[in-house]
This record gives C-alpha cells, sequence and structure tokens, in this order.
C-alpha cells in the first residue's frame, strides 16, 4: 500500500526540516549565531526556499536551533528517569548535561547577549527543562541521595559552574573528574558539610594549627603534645562523630 501524496509530501518536509535543524545546529556550535539561511540550506542539501519556508528569519531558525537542543535534554532527563535509580539517575543526568553543553558556547551567548529572549518556544522549552531537572531532583532528595536543602535553581546554577569547570581543561577526562568531584557536594552523605559548617584541616598554611573540629586557630604549646582542639566541646563532638561511626549511626 502506498503513502497518499499529501502523506508523502509532509514526511519530506518533516525530513527536510530537521536536515535543516540539524546543519543549523552544527553552524551554531561552529560558528555562531551569525547564521546564514543559504548557507545552511547548502549544508543541509536543500533548496534555499525549502528552509525559508519552515524558518522566514534567522531569528527563528535560531530559536528553533535552542528549542531542539533543550527539548533533547529533557528527553535525556526522562530516559535517566527510567532506566536508572533515582540518585544515579540525578547525577547521571547533570554529568551528561555538561559533557553536551562542551562546545555549546555559542548557544549560551546566544541566550544571554541578545535582548529579544527568551521568546515564547524556548522559553515554553525551558521550563519543560526546569521541571525534568526538578523531577530528578525530589525524586534523589526523597530516595536520601541528595540533600535536602538544595533547590532547583541551587542546581541549574551548579550545573553552570560545572561546565565552565569542565571548560577550563583540556583534557576531557581531567575536566571530567573535576566535575564528578565538585558534584559529591551535592550528595546527602557530602563529609565537607554535617550541618555545622565547613571543617577545616587540621593544619593551615604555613604550619599553625587549627581545631581539627571547628576550625578555629590554637594557641601555641610550649611543651607537651599540640592540641587537637580547642576546647571541650569540640572533643566531646569529635569523640560523638567517631562513636557514630563506629556503630554505623
Amino acid at each position: 500500500m502506498t503513502a497518499a501524496p499529501q502523506d508523502a509530501g509532509r514526511a519530506d518536509a518533516r525530513r527536510n526540516r530537521r536536515k535543516a535543524l540539524a546543519a543549523a545546529s552544527q553552524a551554531l556550535d561552529e560558528h555562531g549565531p551569525d547564521l546564514s539561511l543559504d548557507a545552511i540550506a547548502r549544508q543541509a542539501g536543500v533548496g534555499a526556499g525549502t528552509v525559508y519556508r519552515h524558518f522566514p528569519s534567522k531569528e527563528i531558525l535560531l530559536e528553533a536551533v535552542l528549542v531542539q537542543q533543550v527539548d533533547d535534554l529533557v528527553e535525556t532527563a526522562r530516559q535517566w528517569e527510567a532506566r536508572s535509580d533515582p540518585a544515579a539517575a540525578f547525577f547521571g543526568f547533570l554529568l551528561e548535561v555538561v559533557e553536551t553543553s562542551h562546545g555549546r558556547n555559542h548557544a549560551c551567548d546566544a541566550l544571554t547577549t541578545r535582548t529579544t529572549w527568551p521568546r515564547p518556544l524556548l522559553a515554553a522549552s525551558t521550563r519543560r527543562f526546569r521541571q525534568a531537572l526538578d523531577q530528578l531532583l525530589r525524586a534523589a532528595q526523597q530516595a536520601g541521595g541528595v540533600r535536602t536543602d538544595v533547590t532547583v535553581d541551587d542546581v541549574a546554577a551548579f550545573t553552570v559552574g560545572c561546565a565552565t569547570i569542565r571548560a577550563a581543561h583540556r583534557d576531557r577526562n581531567g575536566g571530567t573528574r573535576m566535575v564528578r568531584l565538585t558534584l559529591e557536594s551535592l550528595r546527602a552523605s557530602s563529609f565537607v558539610t554535617e550541618g555545622r559548617g565547613f571543617r577545616y584541616s587540621p593544619r593551615a598554611p604555613h604550619g599553625a594549627s587549627r581545631c581539627a573540629e571547628c576550625g578555629v586557630r590554637l594557641k601555641t604549646r610550649s611543651t607537651g603534645r599540640p592540641a587537637r582542639y580547642c576546647g571541650a566541646t569540640c572533643r566531646q563532638r569529635a569523640h560523638r562523630r567517631r562513636l557514630g561511626t563506629a556503630t554505623g549511626s
């Protein structure tokens, strides 16, 4: 059974639109937002009239490219949610977002420097991304895998920062390692903060002694063993934590 002419025509139109979007996405990543519709048509292997029919202006084409990129991330979030436990899905998705953003600086520039954004389609796509991210975050928090004081705004800002860290490393493995280390601070079991603020190392620069529990500078002793804690409160607190660790509580 052959397809009706109008069905075949619609299928061709969808295929040509996908070709134009793929060519425009590549051009945006490589050359920036100053897209030429004629150049996009040549790269996609379609007629210029076809591109203009789907995307009457450069702004409309650019928005369509950004919408497609964001919607791809939304679909990625759904795939992670379907195939992994909540914590693994959350962290796996963030890592994939950071890796995907590498090389897409021009897309970020287009969003931050052009006063015409956000346009309606892109704004709707961004809301879908935020909802998908929030869903992953909430599920991971309920499963005990992510700190409960983290918000979706925190995660969004954190991801931007991780993308910057990733971009600062020419070596992909080194950049990914740094991103992983950074993301670890979002875990509920993070040892950096335990409800009491940041814990310093026992020794500060230049050999100055600090309390192993609170970080306060310690008085120098002329005799005897160097002090580890500033007083009885920190000593007892550290003792209770060690007992809790030993008993698994």
